[in-house]
């Protein structure tokens, strides 16, 4: 038996259709990008949406927007996938890291405001593994000391905080549709925004700042650049397939959640871990990215020993992240700072492993996965 960590589930008919794409003249500018942008507008109440190559661009065109520069400082949990860090650290800003708390992993927001100087520009909110942090409180620190706030939603598409979609309470926020996410496009990304005069910067700094992209121009070929700008365009095809994965996503997340208490539930008597937690609560919608289970201090060295045992019997983990940011190399060798400032963030990264709860699994996979883990664990207790 092979069970992937996560599967792209796209039909004949998806197929169909990004078929007719490929055999059209138009495989940019065209009008599927502008629909599948509505599309996504329309569904979470967003004012603005721009399709763009990657979550990472919409992130870099987000920091870009604001006029982020050297010496700048940006808040950022310390539990993230880099390329959160990367796209303000290449405009030369510094990234101030903050411990996650030990609930569910996000942002300890508890710790951000001893931490914003003169220099501080912006906060990033990163909703971990679908489960939305305290965005209420972050939006307040922001509002209260005018800095920008930036979602990082890439794990998060449909979560909810008081019955607001998570994306539409920051100045951006930024989706993914990487081929392990909730919905997928290949690749791509959405860039979501609440300011008129913002999307359309966006709209020019990703085309290379040109101010009439090719459906624009009276004469074929005229145009002007206003302003240095990069190329983070969503094409035709990926747009395609992201209006239609788009209509499927509510039963995505149904299907996760499902998925994802049942292995929660059948496993709760285990004492060499402990799940994180990222189910619904409240006022807060997760969008049920994954299971993670926090190995206990004792089995933590042998956290590879498992993941490996679990592979051998084609059963696919993930690990988010296997380090927190300050630790990889470039980072550390840059800032120099200690692991032990993290305590908290150091056992997602160095303590966790992410089970598969997408809508690719049936009831017998998950469970094989149930009595497989149980079978694996015994070899180490």
């Amino acid at each position: 038996m092979k069970i992937p960590f996560a599967k792209p589930l796209i039909t004949e008919k998806e197929r169909f259709f990004i078929s007719k794409v490929i055999k059209s003249p138009i495989l940019t500018h065209g009008e599927n990008l502008s629909n599948f942008e509505n599309d996504f507008r329309k569904k979470f109440n967003f004012k603005y949406a721009h399709g763009v190559s990657s979550c990472t661009a919409a992130l870099h065109l987000s920091f870009m927007a604001i006029n982020l520069k050297k010496g700048d400082e940006v808040i950022v949990p310390n539990q993230t996938h880099v390329s959160t860090v990367h796209t303000f650290q290449i405009l030369g800003a510094k990234p101030v890291f903050i411990d996650s708390n030990n609930s569910d992993g996000n942002i300890d927001t508890n710790k951000i405001e001893k931490k914003i100087t003169r220099k501080t520009k912006a906060i990033v909110a990163v909703h971990y593994l679908g489960k939305p942090a305290d965005i209420i409180k972050i939006k307040n620190i922001c509002n209260k000391k005018k800095l920008y706030l930036i979602e990082d939603c890439a794990l998060s598409i449909g979560a909810k905080v008081n019955n607001k979609y998570v994306g539409g309470f920051g100045h951006f926020g930024c989706f993914s549709f990487y081929p392990a996410k909730h919905i997928t496009t290949a690749d791509g990304g959405m860039l979501v925004c609440q300011n008129k005069k913002l999307y359309e910067k966006i709209k020019l700094l990703k085309g290379f700042g040109v101010n009439k992209n090719f459906n624009e121009r009276k004469i074929p070929g005229e145009y002007d650049v206003k302003l240095l700008g990069l190329n983070y365009r969503l094409d035709e095809i990926r747009s395609r397939l992201g209006i239609t994965q788009l209509k499927k996503l509510d039963n995505f997340i149904s299907l996760r959640k499902k998925n994802y208490l049942f292995l929660k539930n059948s496993l709760k008597e285990m004492k060499q871990f402990k799940f994180l937690n990222l189910e619904s609560e409240n006022n807060i919608k997760s969008s049920y990215f994954c299971a993670s289970i926090i190995l206990s201090n004792k089995l933590k060295k042998n956290r590879y020993k498992i993941i490996k045992n679990l592979k051998d019997i084609g059963i696919g983990t993930s690990i988010h992240y296997p380090k927190i940011v300050s630790d990889y190399t470039y980072y550390k060798n840059k800032y120099k700072i200690s692991t032990k400032n993290f305590p908290n963030a150091a056992i997602l990264s160095y303590r966790s492993i992410n089970l598969p709860v997408g809508p690719h699994l049936t009831r017998k996979d998950l469970l094989y996965i149930i009595s497989k883990i149980r079978e694996i664990f015994k070899k180490f207790t």
